[in-house]
């Protein structure tokens, strides 16, 4: 459909000239959009990495040296507390491997210690191992959060995936709309100095004329006034032409000394789209169910917490191991003995003032509002697409008559421009012809500027557009 060619420089190296297809690649390229659009994907990328992540065993290792060297309060065998000089140096080294249990919210760990402990007044040193430890530590009636991630972070994900498509989608309608609106002016420019030369050819010629009492004075200074005119159209069309080639160099991130010629092309595809299965291949492929999906599960997720905060809560911890003391390495390490320790926490909450009954009700609520954005949402989405497929399969039909209608006018002004030259028509009839002349061109850069900027609307919806 668009072949993307190489960008071509003329021959002066200062100024480059572009087609669509060339444009949009650039802007998809080394826009600001496109960059932007780049780093947020990464960023979704490694947060949903970093998700993962907490449903996979994970293995550390810790340290943490402690020297004592104060005086402290030392409770006596016999009950009383003494003030002793403590001058003492301790150090552990513990490897624990861990498991976080999506479906429960636990973690279940195991690990393995050494603790060593250096008294310098007395010149010893002692040790405590913990060959092996196997715990478990569970939040009861709580809120789960790993599972409900499990539920949100691979749709967020996936948004951010159908997201950044449909962003670069986006920039290529957006270049269209810059390109265009150079191409415009350029066709401005040109129009303007057509019809400056043409007007400025006739004047001579009439000057002839009314010397010799052809025309009459005020036919000539009515094309005194025409040519300057058209003088102060094409000084209008070079700001015109500046104002837009900025704005598309600014977009496409292109050096300010380089000058750039639009190239647009005469002819567009006679697509014609299936509005409901553009629908189907929206739904699947735009971001914005997702969204919608996404806002319920959060506010479903919201509803979930402030129940669980509410109620009786609970924490179990478990533990169950080996452990040994000795005054080497070696001898903390023979035969251990067994330890357990097992905890169990309880909260009610017994007066609250309403408050958990309050957050219940403000969760609920919020998720009644976003299921009710949601389904107006897509049903908006559902009529945007069907409404942007039907403007697109007439946009086609239109750009064609305002080729034709541009080619007749053209015609229509050559004929005007001949026979008021022989004088077998009026100076109205002649300047009717120009504006029309001029009107058909500018319709004909505007109805393709439509038909692209729908093209990658319907692409930014869809992920493709396919013939019907």
């Amino acid at each position: 459909m668009l072949t993307v060619a190489v960008v071509a420089r003329g021959q002066d190296s200062d100024t480059l000239r572009l087609t669509l297809a060339q444009a949009i690649r650039l802007a998809q390229e080394q826009s600001t959009d496109a960059l932007s659009a780049r780093h947020q994907l990464e960023a979704s990328t490694w947060a949903y990495q970093g998700h993962k992540a907490n449903y996979l065993p994970s293995l550390s290792l810790s340290a943490s040296p402690n020297l004592n060297r104060q005086l402290n309060s030392i409770v006596q065998p016999d009950g009383t507390s003494s003030f002793v000089r403590q001058n003492q140096l301790s150090t552990n080294l513990n490897l624990s491997l861990s498991q976080n249990i999506w479906f429960t919210g636990g973690n279940l760990f195991v690990s393995s210690s050494l603790y060593r402990q250096d008294e310098f007044e007395r010149h010893t040193h002692s040790y405590s191992s913990v060959p092996i430890s196997i715990g478990y530590s569970q939040s009861l009636f709580g809120h789960n959060s790993l599972r409900w991630d499990r539920r949100t972070e691979p749709l967020r994900y996936r948004q951010a995936q159908k997201a950044y498509r449909e962003t670069m989608e986006l920039i290529a309608s957006r270049t269209c709309s810059y390109f265009f609106s150079l191409a415009g002016a350029q066709t401005s420019l040109s129009i303007a100095r057509q019809n400056y030369a043409v007007s400025d050819t006739l004047y001579r010629y009439a000057s002839r004329r009314y010397d010799i009492g052809t025309i009459t004075e005020n036919e000539m200074l009515q094309l005194e006034v025409n040519r300057l005119s058209e003088e102060t159209n094409c000084m209008n069309a070079a700001i015109e032409v500046d104002e837009a080639m900025q704005s598309l160099r600014s977009y496409l991130a292109i050096d300010n000394a380089t000058d750039i010629v639009v190239v647009p092309d005469s002819s567009v595809p006679n697509l014609q789209l299936d509005p409901m299965q553009a629908l189907a291949q929206a739904l699947e492929q735009s971001p914005d169910p997702d969204y919608y999906r996404l806002s319920r599960l959060e506010s479903e997720d919201d509803l979930a917490r402030a129940r669980a905060s509410r109620g009786l809560k609970a924490e179990l911890y478990m533990q169950f191991g080996l452990s040994q003391t000795g005054a080497t390495v070696h001898d903390a390490y023979q035969r251990p003995s067994n330890q357990q320790y097992i905890s169990l926490s309880l909260s009610l909450p017994l007066l609250d003032w309403g408050r958990g009954k309050g957050q219940v009700r403000v969760a609920r609520s919020r998720l009644q509002l976003t299921q009710l954005a949601g389904q107006q949402g897509m049903h908006d989405f559902r009529q945007n697409v069907l409404k942007v497929v039907n403007q697109f399969n007439l946009q086609s039909r239109r750009v064609d008559v305002a080729r034709r209608t541009r080619q007749t006018a053209l015609r229509r002004y050559e004929v005007a421009r001949w026979m008021y030259i022989q004088g077998r028509t009026t100076l109205l009839e002649f300047m009717n012809s120009i504006n029309e002349k001029d009107a058909a061109q500018r319709n004909f850069i505007a109805t393709m500027r439509t038909y692209w900027e729908l093209y990658y609307t319907i692409r930014s919806m869809t992920g493709e557009v396919m013939e019907a």
